[in-house]
Order: C-alpha cells, then sequence, then structure tokens
C-alpha cells in the first residue's frame, strides 16, 4: 500500500529498488528537480546566443560546453542515484533540494563565466550539488550491504574529485583547460569504476523516462527562446522573420519527433548503459544550442553587424547535426537498418552544407522534415506484416491499422 505524506516516516534506510519494479515512473520531486535545472540550461543557452552574436565563436563554444557539461553531469548522477535509492523521505528530500539549490548558484554564475572565463562561482554552485550526492551515497552505503562496495566508491570518487574542482581555482589561467578535461574524464570515471563491483538497482525504464522528459524540457526551452527572439524582431518591424518562425518551428518538431519515434530501450551491459547515459550529453546540449543558434539567425535576419550568414548558419547547423549523429549512434544504430542509417548520416553530412547557401535555416528545416518522413516509412514497412496480418484468435477485428 502507498504511504501518504503524513504518514511517511521522516526517515528511511536505503535499501535500493528492485530493477524489475512495475509501474516505476518519475516522482513530483524528480520533477521540480528538472525545472530547476532547466534555468541552468537556459543561462547557459542564452549567454551562448549573446556570445555568437557578438562574433565570440570559439571562446562561446568552449564556455558552453564546460558550463554544460557541469550542468548534465549533476543532472545525471541525481536520475540515476534516484532510479536506485529513492526513498522520499524527508532527509532524501532535504539533500536534494541542498543539490537544486546547487544547480540555482550554478545558474547565477554563468553569465560571468562567458563574458569574463570566471567560472569561481559555477564552480562552488557545482561542489554544492555534489557534496549532496555523497550525502546520498553515504546513506545507501549504510542502508543497502549488498551494494555498499559500489555506494562507497561513489562516494570516495566524488569527494575526491571535489577537492580538484576546488584546487583547479587556485591554479594559473594557463593550466585551466588541461585541469578541466583531467577532472571531466576523473568524473567519467567514477561511475564506470564504482558499479564495477556489481551495478546498483537503477531501473532501465525509469532512466529511459527520465531522459526522455528532460529532452522535452530542453526542447520547451528551445521553443521559449526562439519565439521570444522572434517575437522581438517582429516587434522592431522585422516582419521578414515569420519564415524563420515557420523554419524553427518544424526544425523543433522534428527534433522531438526523431527521439520519440519508437520507444527506446536501455541496454542492460554496464559499457552500453554507460555509453547510452554519458552520449545524452550531446543530446542535451545539443537541442540547447538549437535554441540559440535559431536566436543567432533572428539577430543575423534583423542586420545584427556582427554575425555574417555563414555564422548565423553554422550555430543553427551544427547542433541539429550533432543531434542527428548523435541520435542514430544511442538509438538508431541498434536496429541495424542500413537504408535509416545511411539517410540519418546523409541528413547530418546535407544539414552542415546548408550554411554554405541561401536561407541555411530553411534548408535544415526541410532536411528534418525529409528524415521524419523516411523514419516513419521505414517504421511502417518493417511493422506491416505484424500490422495487417490478421489475428486468428480475433478473426477481422484483429487486423490493426
Amino acid at each position: 500500500m502507498t504511504q501518504t505524506r503524513s504518514a511517511r516516516p521522516w526517515y528511511r534506510r536505503m535499501t535500493g529498488r528492485r530493477r524489475d519494479e512495475p509501474h516505476r515512473t518519475s516522482t513530483p520531486l524528480e520533477l521540480f528537480f528538472d525545472l530547476c535545472f532547466v534555468v541552468a540550461v537556459a543561462q547557459a543557452a542564452d549567454n551562448l546566443h549573446h556570445a555568437l552574436s557578438e562574433g565570440h565563436i570559439g571562446l562561446a563554444a568552449g564556455h558552453y560546453f564546460m558550463v554544460f557539461f557541469a550542468i548534465w553531469w549533476a543532472w545525471m548522477n541525481f536520475t540515476w542515484f534516484a532510479s536506485a535509492y529513492d526513498t522520499d523521505d524527508d532527509v532524501y528530500r532535504i539533500t536534494t533540494l541542498v543539490e537544486i539549490a546547487g544547480a540555482l548558484i550554478l545558474a547565477s554564475g554563468v553569465p560571468r563565466a562567458f563574458t569574463e572565463g570566471d567560472f569561481a562561482t559555477i564552480t562552488f554552485g557545482y561542489v554544492v550539488m555534489r557534496l549532496a550526492t555523497i550525502v546520498h551515497w553515504s546513506r545507501a552505503a549504510a542502508g543497502d550491504p549488498a551494494h555498499r562496495p559500489a555506494a562507497l566508491r561513489y562516494a570516495g570518487g566524488v569527494f575526491v574529485v571535489q577537492l580538484g574542482w576546488l584546487l583547479r581555482l587556485m591554479l594559473p589561467d594557463s593550466w585551466q583547460i588541461a585541469a578541466f578535461l583531467v577532472l571531466v574524464i576523473a568524473e567519467l570515471l567514477v561511475p564506470a569504476l564504482a558499479e564495477r563491483p556489481g551495478m546498483t538497482p537503477w531501473h532501465p525504464r525509469h532512466i529511459v523516462e527520465r531522459y526522455g522528459l528532460f529532452t522535452l524540457i530542453v526542447l520547451g526551452e528551445v521553443v521559449l527562446v526562439t519565439s521570444v527572439a522572434i517575437q522581438t524582431g517582429i516587434d522592431a518591424g522585422e516582419h521578414q522573420l515569420w519564415s524563420l518562425a515557420a523554419a524553427g518551428t518544424v526544425i523543433v518538431f522534428a527534433l522531438w519527433w526523431l527521439y520519440f519515434d519508437r520507444p527506446v530501450e536501455m541496454p542492460d551491459q554496464l559499457r552500453q548503459a554507460l555509453f547510452w547515459g554519458y552520449g545524452h550529453y550531446l543530446i542535451f546540449a545539443s537541442v540547447a544550442a538549437v535554441g540559440a543558434g535559431l536566436a543567432v539567425e533572428v539577430d543575423h535576419e534583423s542586420d545584427n553587424p556582427h554575425i555574417s550568414q555563414l555564422t548565423a548558419g553554422y550555430a543553427v547547423a551544427m547542433p541539429v547535426a550533432v543531434y542527428v549523429m548523435t541520435l542514430w549512434a544511442l538509438h538508431v544504430r541498434r536496429r541495424q537498418h542500413r537504408w535509416l542509417t545511411a539517410t540519418f548520416l546523409a541528413t547530418a553530412a546535407l544539414v552542415l552544407l546548408t550554411p554554405l547557401g541561401p536561407a541555411p535555416a530553411h534548408f535544415v528545416a526541410v532536411l528534418l522534415f525529409c528524415l521524419v518522413v523516411v523514419t516513419v516509412l521505414v517504421r511502417r514497412l518493417s511493422t506491416a506484416p505484424e500490422s495487417t496480418a490478421p489475428d486468428a484468435a480475433a478473426g477481422p477485428a484483429g487486423v490493426h491499422g
């Protein structure tokens, strides 16, 4: 029987949840966690837009990927932990709210990171989030003897890496990038090493749902950024932006369709599961960057002197191409369908060529529309024998459309 909020004890042992638990869905706390993290995503995308519009392309891309790593990694670690050990007691809730507070601190430091290269506030917010994660894993180690080695490796690994992030702030500027890359590798290695004694009881279908929901939230951020940018241009008398608005709408719709075209299946093996989970960094980052790119296109159409057509075109084409390639690697490749693979790869290549011609965003929209059409046709053809074959038990009524 499900306990009510008033009947739930303030503290529970973290014994781990079952990997085959039926009806495992996202909790209100997880959804609230996602919504708060979107503040940081919005800050990253908005500052990427402004940096690109001012012509700081290389610096903008570097800062964006560094900031987005902090956002994505903290979100991902909480997501996998909650899938395995969500007790929903008061201690768990308070610890999670501390993580959310860290995300808000991180978000407040994003503008300074882009404009001044100062990552101190982002680092402090990130460390707050990760220290709360150590509390989670320490509780899991105490309450789940079967997975105690994994939980202790998580807690110890996270603690050591956080010391590294704080020490990085004291290094000279010439060492900052190298130190960042080393610490990123260290962060990525913690789950890979921690899970080896025996995988923690994360729920595959729950993880798939959580990733899908965050994809939806980031897509919603793209819609918001694009609509605000176009509204600003139209209010300034730039009525030619209506066609760009249509192209942007088709792009966002296509990104959604391609991700959710079929039910997503997550691999059970640790190596493949980590590849799938880590690969979504490019999914989330590229989707948010599409919104920034469309805003840059609006600036270009509004005669911003700092933006060339080539820059504006690649601001949209590059993240779209990354999205298509990553989606192929994570979802489509496993279907082993030659024509679908060829179409995805060809679409990514053609998208990268669109900035060399006129109206690149419009051509990107056309290419994505064609990719959606091919994806739908392949799906229908691959399921046609099952869907058109009569059901012997059901008779004529067993035919499905």
